[in-house]
């Protein structure tokens, strides 16, 4: 017993410090700062007793709750790029009238939700920690309740990830009648080529999962929710969500699909290759930033894809490389989103950058290494996690993707030096207002040392993704 709680300690903690939390914030009359640097703190201390955990692997729970290095890692990095987007948005929750003391707590419910999925060696437990997750994200998407774009947004968030979640929801229960079971062991040994039923479950579950990474051709909601959605809410949905989608489904690929390789992978091929190229022609139109970088994680969606696409361990470990370093970047990126601020209102057009290198050097230099980081220009941090993407799909000689990836990636390139272009070489529009906030100036010097600094030793995060596999 006192094992069984080691292991679900993480988790334990997580639920108690939202009770808590929930009940302060009732209580308490203005407790929204309170609530809000309680939730920091608790993001601390769970990276703490996840950071201390053994690397040993253990299932509870008649085997439907795992703990191994491979989740260990995942919730780390949900934890730490949770941190950083809260901590960086508290000055805009507040200029904004969004100081409600929910806010944090829901964030901490999402949380919660990833973590049940990133454990889950059982279908019930998987989709228990789904719902969990997105019955938060549909609250945070329209938390701006004033504001017509964040109602909107919330509702065809809502919709369409309902409509994918029956369609999960589907291909488990199908997959449960062709396999027997619900655990993941079990259905791997069930699920062959011959067993044609559960082939077709596999497909509703992948389509589910592409959903939840926003991968093409089931994006649609991806951009207007990141345009509607306050800046705050844009950066968690880009980052967070993103990371628990993509280790799900490597975890699907590891263990109950990894008999049916041949059948899986021709799907993760061709959702890839329509993201990178969607991601990559869409941007070229859009105006607004936020909706740019909409179409941007698409792209990167599909690189990642390119990696489990491969069916290989390298492949793998290249997908997780690329999207911690995708994490890294898109960070710093909505974080300069910030600073685009004029007499009291956050601006988020393209043409509202033109010439800002004059009055905000700064501001300029960061978006010049998150752009060229994001276009995968070397040295910096985007380009290792391309070439190692890359070199597993031309190891496992898939030439065509490649070719595709790489020909995307010039073209994607095209509207990442559009918005240098117009921090640099165009007449100045307006000056943005000068303001202090060390929150979201550390976030993002962070991510550009990361970006920067990369090179000196990138060999340092493949032996951190090497060692969760190990066992």
């Amino acid at each position: 017993m006192i094992n069984n709680l080691n292991i679900l300690l993480p988790e334990i903690f997580l639920s108690i410090s939202i009770f808590i939390t929930l009940m302060a914030g009732v209580f308490i009359k203005k407790s929204f700062n309170i609530i809000f640097n309680l939730t920091i703190i608790i993001l601390i201390i769970t990276f703490v007793v996840i950071f201390n955990t053994d690397n040993s692997v253990e299932k509870i729970f008649s085997n439907s709750f795992i703990k191994d290095p491979f989740s260990n890692f995942f919730k780390l990095l949900i934890l730490v790029s949770s941190l950083f987007v809260l901590n960086s948005s508290k000055v805009f929750i507040i200029n904004n009238k969004l100081d409600k003391f929910e806010y944090p707590i829901i964030i901490l419910i999402s949380i919660l939700g990833m973590f049940f999925m990133l454990s889950s060696n059982d279908l019930i437990l998987f989709y228990l920690g789904l719902e969990l997750q997105s019955l938060a994200l549909y609250i945070l998407a329209s938390i701006d309740r004033d504001n017509l774009r964040s109602t909107e947004s919330g509702i065809k968030y809502f919709v369409l990830s309902a409509l994918s979640s029956g369609l999960l929801l589907y291909g488990c229960s199908l997959l449960y009648g062709f396999a027997g079971s619900t655990n993941f062991e079990v259905i791997e040994n069930q699920l062959t080529k011959e067993n044609t039923g559960a082939i077709f479950a596999m497909v509703f579950i992948l389509v589910g999962l592409a959903f939840k990474i926003s991968a093409v051709p089931f994006h649609m909601w991806t951009p207007d929710v990141y345009e509607g959605s306050p800046t705050p809410i844009t950066s968690f949905f880009a980052v967070v969500p993103k990371v628990a989608g993509f280790a799900v489904l490597i975890r699907f690929m590891l263990n109950p699909f990894s008999n049916v390789l041949l059948e899986w992978q021709s799907i993760i091929i061709f959702i890839s290759i329509a993201s990178m190229i969607l991601g990559a022609v869409a941007a070229i139109s859009q105006k607004n930033i936020k909706r740019l970088l909409a179409y941007s994680s698409i792209g990167h969606i599909g690189y990642a894809l390119a990696g489990i696409a491969t069916g290989d361990l390298s492949g793998y470990k290249s997908a997780i490389v690329y999207i911690t370093i995708y994490v890294v970047m898109n960070i710093g990126a909505f974080s300069c989103l910030y600073f685009m601020k004029k007499d009291g209102s956050y601006k988020e057009s393209i043409s509202d950058l033109s010439g800002i290198s004059y009055k905000h050097p700064l501001l300029s230099a960061s978006f010049l290494i998150i752009l060229f980081s994001l276009a995968g220009i070397p040295p910096l941090g985007g380009f290792f996690a391309k070439f190692y993407v890359f070199s597993s799909v031309i190891e496992n000689e898939m030439y065509t993707l490649a070719i595709i990836g790489l020909l995307t990636t010039v073209i994607s390139a095209f509207y990442y030096l559009k918005i240098i272009k117009t921090i640099y070489f165009e007449e100045k529009k307006l000056s943005f207002d000068k303001t202090k906030d060390l929150r979201v100036s550390g976030t993002i010097f962070i991510s550009c040392v990361f970006i920067i600094s990369f090179f000196l030793y990138p060999a340092f995060l493949n032996d951190v993704v090497n060692s969760i596999f190990i066992n």
